[in-house]
């Protein structure tokens, strides 16, 4: 069997080059599926700076025990183990390791998931970035999560502004 072969700069694995006869050679893509190479490192990143401060905020979540005074961080506790401790516990670990695989695997090598895992994480860190000052607000004094919301809001929006930037200049597969 003939060894796999890679077409549009390493990004979709196949077996045959004739899958690659419609495409551009690896350098008419500038080398990133996110726009040229600066765009592809400032995404990069970004993203990792996003996952990252997620471990932050989810440290300051537990530290201030968000899980025993927030109805929907009680639910999704709830859901993984009566304990709502241990449950809360082990669905940010789960985020952060699902955080850590999207930045390692597909966003890391640019496989064409990357973009929507990215709009993905922009979309849940931007409900965080905007969610927890709104709870402050309501309840008129400081919820755990507030301190770090605010620069997971500052990096969900950088991260949503380089794609948005890479979607016009990315030259099409």
């Amino acid at each position: 069997m003939p060894r796999p072969s890679v077409c549009s700069g390493g990004r979709r694995p196949h077996l045959g080059a004739l899958a690659c006869a419609n495409r551009p050679p690896p350098a008419a893509h500038a080398g990133s599926l996110f726009g040229g190479r600066d765009a592809s490192m400032r995404v990069k990143t970004l993203f990792l700076a996003l996952v990252s401060t997620q471990a932050l905020h989810s440290a300051e979540e537990y530290r201030f025990r968000l899980y025993e005074i927030f109805p929907p961080a009680q639910f999704v506790s709830g859901l993984i183990s009566q304990n709502l401790e241990r449950g809360f516990v082990i669905a940010n670990v789960a985020l952060l390791a699902f955080g850590l695989a999207c930045y390692l695997g597909p966003v890391r090598h640019e496989w064409d998931m990357a973009v929507p895992l990215a709009w993905l994480w922009v979309a849940i860190e931007l409900v965080n970035g905007v969610g927890h000052p709104a709870w402050s607000l309501m309840q008129g004094h400081y919820t755990p999560g507030t301190i770090t919301a605010v620069p997971l809001l500052v990096l969900a929006v950088a991260l949503a502004r380089q794609l948005l930037g890479s979607k016009r200049t990315r030259t099409p597969v």
